[in-house]
């Protein structure tokens, strides 16, 4: 690209730094381009207009936890605004900083020509999928999607199973369209529980993420005949997984909940950026846990860091799996121990994993077993906004 070549954005692009030659160094990484530049978020936030798309490149001298705070704010609450910051070092404290703020993307200062060039495009097509159509009418807002994110710190937990189950319950209860997003990216297998053969994966979104619109992303969703639930299901490939960011992630999740009345959103077992993100997108957190020690262990664990990410406990719902599984431990101990009531009790039952191998979920394939009632009963915690009363934690 020559140097006097001016690219044509379809947003405003603007440089916020408080050091005066950290602000020249990106406006020049920038020349293409014609920035403003700002000493502050809040100098940028004062002379602009809620509701005006914008792009912003945050500089590498506002990298304190309150410049952090400051950003989160703004970008959530000006949803027109994407950020793109530019640090020293891509330290894995400031990335997690990053996207809970609502980063899109983080470039380090070493390789600014040509990667902030390029994330100012990404983020600028991005933008543009995003903005919803400028129609003036009387009617109230549409109220955006309810994300529910199924997570476990324990492996072989039944996550997937309570995921399957839960958005299949959600489907048959739901007027609108229930969507089951499976971010178990490496290892993903709801589509293999359900019984499906997808033509299309999170990867192949995730190729076309610049240009993604609501009636593409739509046309790659998979439908689960029996309950009519929709699927995006996991790559195929797990080497796929590194491809797919935090970002990118968010990007569907936003196309999703504005048409969809529920997504479910299946995770791995590790807190990682897409699934600290997700976690943070939330409304609902289900924590899937049992009565084995180790199980408890890990869980305890989870939700300490479910603390630390400060995700509020009100969104947290724990189901314990195989409740009624012959150990020593109590459900009443269990939830004394994690101070959490259970909202919902999975039984232990040779129905499971029969369900999982006929890809047939148990809410489908016995309606009427507890395994099915427990399930049914979360959907209705879910959709009721609810907690379940009875014992004290």
């Amino acid at each position: 690209m020559g140097d006097q070549e001016i690219v044509r954005l379809h947003h405003p692009v603007a440089v916020i730094d408080a050091l005066a030659k950290n602000r020249t160094a990106l406006t020049v990484a920038l020349r293409p381009i014609q920035a403003g530049a700002f000493s502050s978020v809040d100098a940028f936030d004062e002379v602009t207009d809620p509701g005006d798309p914008a792009l912003v490149v945050v500089g590498p001298s506002l990298l304190r936890p309150e410049d952090f705070d400051r950003i989160g704010r703004l970008l959530r609450s000006r949803p027109e605004v994407r950020a793109v910051m530019v640090v020293d070092q891509l330290a894995a404290d400031v990335l997690k900083q990053a996207i809970r703020a609502g980063v899109s993307d983080v470039v380090q200062q070493a390789d600014l020509d040509p990667e902030l060039l390029d994330a100012i495009l990404r983020a600028d097509q991005v933008l543009l999928s995003v903005e919803p159509p400028q129609v003036v009418n009387d009617e109230p807002e549409a109220r955006v999607g309810q994300v529910t994110t199924v997570f476990s710190p324990k492996g072989g937990s039944g996550k997937s199973v309570v995921a399957t189950n839960l958005a299949v319950a959600l489907a048959e209860r739901c007027s609108g369209p229930v969507v089951l997003l499976d971010a178990d990216l490496q290892f993903g297998d709801d589509a293999v529980m359900l019984h499906m053969h997808p033509r299309h994966t999170i990867s192949d979104v995730v190729e076309s993420i610049d240009r993604m619109d609501l009636h593409q992303l739509k046309s790659m969703l998979a439908v689960h005949e029996p309950s009519g639930l929709l699927l995006l299901a996991a790559p195929v490939d797990p080497a796929m997984a590194e491809r797919v960011t935090a970002a990118d992630v968010g990007v569907i999740l936003n196309l999703l909940r504005s048409f969809a009345a529920h997504i479910v959103v299946d995770t791995p077992s590790v807190f990682n950026d897409v699934v600290i993100s997700l976690l943070d997108r939330s409304d609902d957190i289900v924590v899937v846990g049992g009565l084995d020690i180790p199980t408890i262990k890990n869980v305890k664990v989870g939700l300490q860091t479910l603390g630390m990410l400060e995700i509020p406990q009100n969104r947290i719902r724990l189901v314990l799996n195989r409740a009624n599984s012959k150990v020593k431990l109590d459900v009443e101990e269990i939830e004394r121990t994690l101070q959490l009531r259970a909202e919902a009790l999975i039984p232990s039952d040779i129905l499971v994993p029969t369900s999982v191998n006929r890809g047939i979920p148990a809410v489908l394939d016995a309606p009427r077993s507890g395994v099915a009632r427990s399930l049914g009963q979360l959907a209705g915690v879910i959709l009721a906004g609810t907690r379940r009363e009875g014992r004290a934690a």
